[in-house]
């Protein structure tokens, strides 16, 4: 199998160099905005790379991955759909919710399968939350926490293009409620507040936010998130039902230490970074994405899943900036 990849900065470095390592791949091709960047990472990883996207699109592919600029997603998903190759794409989708709703329209017009990367959906330990809510396990959910706390912010021209933290960070947690609960969200309340770096005000954004989500089945989700961890990277959910509750995350590298006497759990080194939290569950991701792009298997994370994520970030948004909840 051949797989093309658009965009070689971190995340798409680290997905050429993941896909090199798949038994299903036999030839990963690069290409980025900067040529030359994208030659000198394909010269390190000992792959191909491609001029340019038309360039890559022509030559012969088997799947496409989209590791670009977030602004420059929905027109490679549409180059990807035009050259009719499955394409799997990094969310979001777009920057605004009208762009990721015509690359729904555009996408469900056509039969190429379009597969978005919410990579938590692969994580095994919330696959086995998602299996205990499913198997009534917990009896039934009543409260659920959720967290995402980096151990350090981007860097200051990230935030201008991320769409703000609700759209780019917390929208992993709204996308994981769904898929773990199989429950829709009615109703948000949010807030956030700037406590660090000055640039986050200047550019309307937050570093640190928390939201009251209610499902349609009256479960309440409290998700919290911040750009300053300085304990470690940190992901979690925790799940409280009738009959029993359910963690995810909690583990010896888990970025939290106790207060009581004599507990030393966790005991091990802390994530920092959410590729280090994640790895195992970026390979699953991708793999699926080789197994969809084979025709064998359906598509995990659609384009639809990811316009209700981010119709929950932009509910959340418009909270946090009128002070009131907001009714999906």
């Amino acid at each position: 199998m051949r797989i093309g990849l658009v965009g070689v900065g971190r995340i798409g470095a680290f997905h050429a160099a993941t896909l090199k390592g798949l038994p299903a791949v036999d030839q990963v091709v690069v290409a980025d905005a900067d040529p030359s960047r994208a030659e000198v990472v394909a010269k390190d990883l000992g792959i191909a790379f491609a001029p340019d996207v038309p360039a890559l699109l022509a030559s012969g592919l088997d799947g496409l991955v989209i590791a670009a600029a977030t602004s420059a997603h929905a027109e490679l998903i549409a180059a990807g759909v035009s050259a009719g190759v499955p394409t799997f794409c990094e969310k979001p989708v777009a920057l605004d919710l009208a762009e990721t709703e015509q690359v729904l329209a555009l996408v469900e017009a056509s039969s190429v399968p379009v597969h978005i990367g919410f990579q938590r959906r692969f994580d095994a330990g919330y696959q086995a939350a998602r299996s205990a809510v499913e198997s009534g396990e917990l009896g039934f959910v009543h409260h659920i926490r959720a967290n995402t706390n980096d151990a350090a912010p981007p860097h200051r021209e990230y935030i201008p293009q991320s769409g703000g933290f609700f759209r780019d960070c917390t929208v992993h947690d709204f996308d994981i409620v769904r898929y773990v609960t199989g429950r829709e969200v009615v109703s948000v309340y949010a807030t956030g507040a700037n406590r660090g770096e000055a640039f986050f005000g200047e550019y309307g954004d937050v570093d640190s936010a928390a939201a009251l989500l209610t499902l349609d089945d009256n479960t309440f989700v409290a998700v919290s998130g911040t750009r300053y961890n300085g304990a470690g990277h940190d992901v979690r959910m925790e799940l409280h039902g009738s009959l029993g509750s359910l963690a995810v995350g909690l583990d010896a590298h888990t970025a939290l230490r106790s207060a009581e006497r004599d507990v030393s759990f966790p005991d091990g080194r802390p994530h920092m970074t959410f590729m280090d939290r994640f790895q195992p569950a970026y390979v699953a991701e991708l793999t699926a994405f080789t197994e969809v792009a084979a025709g064998t298997r359906e598509v995990p994370c659609t384009v639809r899943d990811a316009l209700a994520a981010f119709r929950i970030a932009d509910a959340c948004e418009l909270s946090r900036r009128e002070n009131r909840i907001v009714t999906l």
